[in-house]
């Protein structure tokens, strides 16, 4: 899952190049969550994909649902659901008490959905070098630290636990509007809530609003949204994510230099 998400569309101002080396037949499908989703055979030996594309974003920063309310349950659309409930990365019946006993007498509404964005935000410590692939929401609060996708799927958890659906979110976010960042950029994970009739955009790794995100897949946590999923052994040689504003973009793309696009 590399393509941009079907609501960025429109925004699209050069079609996506997606490349393989070598070149091998696949076939694109819409997968329930509204993903796209490349579906291919890789033969043995190494294989390369790309993706590279031109979008336009309005430049505004997050929307912070300010007074937006908390649905009771029975007023939620059947769609949203399933986003209450426990998933593989996100292990509702394991914090559902420490949830409650932390935010059980916070406002509901984006008061909580605020209170558990700071408290995920603090409680766990960000580094590169604490990544695993294999780590849960209930594994990150006791280890007290990860990456993006565990901030996310920490306050994605302790959002089910207090009743507010609660979704998993990757993509792009390039250092826009912010200080610059010496790390090599990856895709990024972050979350939506259900407030308010509508769905918002979360980040508790940052836990500011930040400009230009761009969205790739969603679903109920990473298993839903991988970037690649392999059914046989696949080993990962090299990963270079470059996310950035139109006039650094064309310096830092560069060359593929096996398939030269």
């Amino acid at each position: 899952m590399i393509h941009v998400h079907p609501e960025r569309h429109a925004d699209l101002r050069e079609l996506e190049k997606f490349t393989l080396f070598p070149q091998l037949p696949y076939r694109t499908y819409t997968d329930s969550f509204g993903n796209i989703c490349t579906r291919l055979d890789a033969p043995v030996g190494r294989l390369s994909l790309w993706n590279r594309f031109l979008i336009a974003d309005s430049g505004l920063p997050d929307h912070v649902p300010k007074g937006a309310r908390q649905h009771p349950i029975q007023e939620l659309p059947d769609d949203v659901l399933v986003f209450l409930l426990g998933s593989r990365y996100c292990e509702t019946q394991k914090l559902t008490a420490i949830a409650w006993s932390l935010f059980g007498k916070v406002e509901a509404g984006w008061p909580r959905v605020k209170a558990i964005m700071n408290y995920t935000h603090n409680h766990l410590t960000f580094g590169y070098k604490h990544a695993r692939s294999d780590r849960t929401a209930w594994d990150a609060h006791e280890e007290r630290f990860g990456v993006c996708r565990d901030f996310a799927h920490l306050a994605i958890t302790l959002c089910r636990c207090m009743n507010i659906p609660a979704r998993y979110c990757t993509g792009y976010l390039g250092d826009i509007g912010v200080p610059f960042d010496p790390n090599p950029m990856d895709f990024s994970a972050w979350f939506d809530v259900y407030l308010g009739g509508a769905w918002h955009t979360m980040d508790a790794r940052h836990n500011h609003p930040r400009i230009g995100r761009i969205l790739v897949a969603r679903g109920r946590d990473a298993t839903d949204a991988a970037i690649s999923t392999a059914f046989g052994e696949a080993n990962l040689i090299e990963f270079a994510v470059f996310t950035d504003e139109v006039t650094a973009a064309f310096a830092r793309f560069g060359e593929c230099n096996e398939c030269k696009t």
